[in-house]
């Protein structure tokens, strides 16, 4: 039969009765002739609370005994869900990471799927079973031991298993019904997407839409995995959600799909360094030893052998970068008269594959903010994303005026 793989989060299954809910969307799959892979988070709220009880443990904790423990909330899930298939006489039996197994690598709370052997779990369906509940966000690592996934790491399970077992479709299942042209609590007027490339997604996912994991998108273009992300609380319908697929799929678009954002972001200023070979590196190195995300690169204009480095990071990780250039500084291995941090910016990004062959994108975005007299700080660009900082105040305006300009609320 052919294989479905559908992966409910933590609020699709925070309570027996939404656990109903979501088998019954299983058992209507099953009674549509497919055998299904569920992949389950943990009921919502339950794996902050098991971080929390490690943390309150230990400070210093063991990463080994910290995935023991979080990766638990799962596990209850995919039990319950499975208990709750039985009662509809379906068969179906729950999976830990380990039983199936889903081998990863050795870097605890953060590791990175290696192999998902099938034999396991289709022998299980060659002898009767229907639905296989697997705990998402965890595998067993070489030495044995439980591993997790990182945060959202269901969502790269559900993907994972989907190319593993060449599912026909992964679903979704989640507390929003689809992608939106942008997020619908800033402006009215967002629209939701019927389909949106690989792309595209993963660009939105990378800056700031939270609707899918950027390593599942990932995972999902290299293996050609279609994605259907729907809500768990809709009504049932063949034809709900967002599809993300490959471009070819998609016969017509909106030069731009979305306006992303993230709001907490940082913009800081080198002022006066070397300007000579090799000073970005002996910048952006010791950022990178200290775990700094560093997004948005300006180098300005040099004058008398100086200049001036601009880059932009995560609010909470300003500290973590100003400690890396101070240590920079007292070791010699760069030299600034001062380093500025401006913490109260946001980034604005417009995203879509139309904008590879549609010249004056970025004049518009540009002359939309300046028509709103929003001060631009800091551009990034790429094949298909123009990105700006722009002061935090103006973010709302910004994406408002933006998504009007684009006319996202129009179909193609």
């Amino acid at each position: 039969m052919p294989i479905l793989v559908m992966k409910f989060g933590g609020t699709s299954v925070a309570t027996l009765d939404r656990i109903r809910r979501a088998a019954k969307r299983v058992g209507r799959e099953v009674a549509n002739g497919y055998d299904v892979i569920v992949i389950v988070s943990a009921m919502a709220g339950e794996t902050n609370k098991l971080v929390g009880l490690v943390e309150e443990t230990s400070q210093f904790f063991d990463a080994r005994e910290y995935d023991a423990v979080v990766s638990s909330g799962e596990n209850v899930t995919a039990g319950l869900m499975a208990l709750t298939m039985q009662e509809m006489d379906v068969p179906a039996r729950s999976w830990q990471g380990w039983q199936v197994p889903l081998r990863t690598t050795d870097a605890h709370a953060a590791a990175r799927i290696e192999e998902i052997p099938p034999e396991n779990i289709m022998t299980k369906f060659a002898e009767g079973m229907r639905v296989a509940v697997v705990a998402g966000f965890q595998g067993i690592g070489p030495d044995g031991r439980i591993t997790t996934l990182g945060r959202g790491g269901s969502d790269t399970t559900a993907v994972a298993f989907a190319a593993a077992f060449g599912a026909e479709r992964c679903d979704i299942y989640t507390d929003v019904d689809g992608v939106y042209t942008t997020d619908p609590r800033i402006s009215d007027k967002a629209r939701k997407l019927d389909r949106i490339a690989f792309e595209e997604m993963l660009e939105l996912a990378s800056l700031g839409a939270r609707v899918l994991q950027t390593r599942s998108v990932e995972l999902a273009m290299r293996y050609k995995v279609r994605l259907r992300v729907l809500s768990s609380f809709g009504e049932f319908d063949d034809n709900a959600g967002t599809l993300v697929c490959a471009e070819e799929d998609i016969v017509e678009s909106n030069v731009v799909a979305g306006v992303a954002y993230s709001r907490d972001e940082a913009k800081m200023t080198l002022i006066s360094v070397a300007d000579r070979p090799g000073i970005a590196a002996a910048i952006f190195g010791p950022l990178a030893e200290a775990g700094v995300n560093v997004d948005m690169i300006v180098q300005n204009i040099s004058e008398e052998g100086r200049t001036d480095m601009t880059f932009s990071c995560p609010t909470d990780q300003v500290a973590r970068a100003e400690k890396a250039m101070e240590h920079a500084k007292a070791t010699g291995d760069i030299n600034f008269h001062d380093l500025v941090a401006d913490t109260d910016v946001a980034k604005i990004s417009i995203v879509g594959i139309g904008m590879r062959s549609h010249a004056g994108v970025a004049a518009k975005m540009f002359a939309t903010l300046r028509d709103e007299n929003i001060n631009i700080k800091v551009i990034t660009t790429s094949e298909i994303k123009v990105s700006v900082l722009v002061d935090r105040k103006y973010l709302e305006l910004a994406i408002q005026s933006l998504h009007d300009a684009f006319e996202l609320e129009k179909t193609a």
